[in-house]
């Protein structure tokens, strides 16, 4: 094994790493000049109340179908676990504590990434391409301001309210199952949820969501930003946007999950 041979692969993994850590410095310092633009006035509130529609009120239906099977899966599977032990009256409180700390967050984000967060990069990629951010900023216009900063406070306004819609939704589909199929009396579904759910399990699953929405649509807005020519770079950043945020979602979940109570 000759010198070049042992060079060569060496080279090419300190490329790849010195690529990356660029590519971490840019989506940082994207995320970077959104957060200081949110507070430099004026704020467009037109623009906000859009990407609120777009993202929230868009994403509603599915949200709700996928609470609520969730939520009907989940009682039908943990009430048969908990059979084999005799604890069948701790279905509320199991149904509830997996759906509002792990399963509503998580399950809502990579919902709307799949639903609206790929549809985000799509239009602001089209946008890129048809050079009408250009126009933007030959107009004298900041497209940070009009494009990525309502769509990441948008976000971060939708995502919390999605995931509660998740999670009553879904705690009522497991209520149908545990009650209404399998014979639980609903005191018992309810009144051993209210002894074991805290607030601290509440807000475990609001923080995830917060930074749940902030990710989702930083990765998308980015994406869709800095994507590459013609058709197919839009159709390479959609799906490299999806993955990401994929990835980042269920790493940041384990993350939160290790540190907060």
């Amino acid at each position: 094994m000759n010198a070049r041979s042992i060079e060569q692969p060496i080279g090419s993994l300190g490329g790849n790493t010195l690529n990356w850590i660029a590519s971490l410095g840019r989506f940082g310092l994207f995320l970077g000049q959104a957060v200081a633009w949110i507070f430099i006035p004026p704020f467009k509130g037109r623009q906000l109340l859009q990407r609120v529609h777009f993202i929230g009120v868009r994403s509603l239906s599915i949200i709700v179908l996928t609470g609520a099977f969730t939520g009907m899966v989940l009682a039908l599977q943990t009430f048969l676990t908990l059979e084999r032990f005799g604890s069948e009256a701790l279905l509320g409180p199991a149904v509830a504590l997996a759906l509002i700390r792990e399963m509503g967050p998580v399950l809502s984000a990579l919902m709307v990434t799949g639903r609206t967060g790929s549809a985000l990069t799509a239009e602001i990629g089209i946008m890129r391409i048809t050079e009408q951010i250009d126009a933007i900023q030959v107009m004298g216009l900041n497209p940070m301001r009009y494009l990525i900063v309502p769509s990441i406070v948008a976000g971060f306004i939708t995502f919390p309210f999605l995931t509660a819609i998740f999670d009553v939704v879904g705690i009522f589909g497991g209520y149908l199952v545990g009650v209404e199929l399998l014979g639980l009396s609903s005191g018992t579904y309810f009144g051993e949820m209210q002894t074991f759910v805290s607030m601290d399990d509440i807000w475990n699953g609001f923080w995830k969501s917060l930074s749940f929405g902030v990710i989702v649509t930083w990765i998308c807005t980015y994406k869709g930003f800095y994507t590459g020519h013609g058709t197919e770079g839009v159709a390479r950043a959609t799906t490299e946007a999806v993955v990401i945020c994929a990835i980042l979602i269920l790493v940041w979940d384990y993350f939160l999950g290790s540190v907060l109570p």
